[in-house]
């Protein structure tokens, strides 16, 4: 099965989103989409986030990454049939189309819980260097497991920069510092935020008494490694349940 069947097969056509969302996307660089996961997913996915936390302790995160101040989780795909929303929800994978074009998979499905008083990130993009604008070679989409506020460490958004062609490495001499034109992304549990992940973007200071909860459908395009080579991590039983469209956005 090639993509272009596997979308379709997986709901996904030219008018799943908006003419406003994709012009919205576009420029900004960034789209919520609100009201993708019930209220009973998100305590779901809550729920089974804690349980992993617990579960892997130290090791939490490190098939990919692990990060102070907060809890890391990685390899989402194999750890619960409640994460397979990430991966097949078409209106997420129709704006992951419209910025990177059918020729795209599934690079990782990880999780970042921002700790109280922990989580504040510099301003990054998610590629190592400025591009042109068009030629994109990553999506993510972040899948919010809380409402996002200033208050909890919602991540702030630099509108436009992906098509400005600079890299803030090059041109912030302080990444943690305030970005001119930024805002913060608020939106409620449930939204899934896609952003052109070449646009320049960072976790804030969670001054809550909670934690922040945020899991990430990481995309590239199909020539690009996987963050997370999904065929050496793919387990037998994951990949039996799987949909051969959904083994087709995983590139497995």
């Amino acid at each position: 099965m090639n993509m272009e069947q596997a979308l379709l097969e997986l709901g996904v056509n030219d008018t799943i989103l908006t003419e406003q969302e994709k012009a919205f996307l576009d420029e900004k660089g960034y789209l919520p989409l609100h009201n993708i996961l019930s209220p009973e997913q998100v305590t779901a996915l809550r729920t089974r986030y804690d349980a992993l936390v617990e579960e892997e302790g130290e090791d939490a995160g490190k098939e990919v990454h692990q990060e102070a101040g907060t809890n890391r989780l990685a390899d989402l795909v194999n750890k619960g049939h409640m994460f397979e929303v990430c991966f097949t929800h078409p209106r997420v994978l129709a704006a992951i189309k419209h910025v990177l074009g059918s020729f795209f998979k599934l690079s990782s499905l990880n999780g970042r819980a921002a700790l109280p008083n922990q989580g504040l990130q510099g301003i990054h993009a998610d590629w190592g260097t400025a591009v042109e604008p068009g030629d994109y070679y990553v999506c993510n989409s972040i899948w919010l497991l809380n409402d996002f506020s200033p208050e909890n460490g919602a991540t702030r958004v630099v509108p436009g920069s992906h098509i400005s062609r600079q890299h803030p490495r090059d041109v912030l001499t302080d990444p943690t510092a305030p970005v001119p034109n930024e805002l913060i992304i608020t939106e409620k549990a449930g939204t899934v935020v896609i952003f052109n992940a070449h646009t320049w973007h960072g976790g804030t200071l969670n001054r809550s008494k909670e934690p922040r909860y945020g899991l990430h459908g990481y995309y590239c395009r199909r020539d690009q490694t996987q963050q997370l080579v999904q065929k050496d991590y793919i387990k037998p039983d994951t990949y039996n349940r799987l949909s051969q469209a959904a083994r087709t956005i995983l590139d497995v």
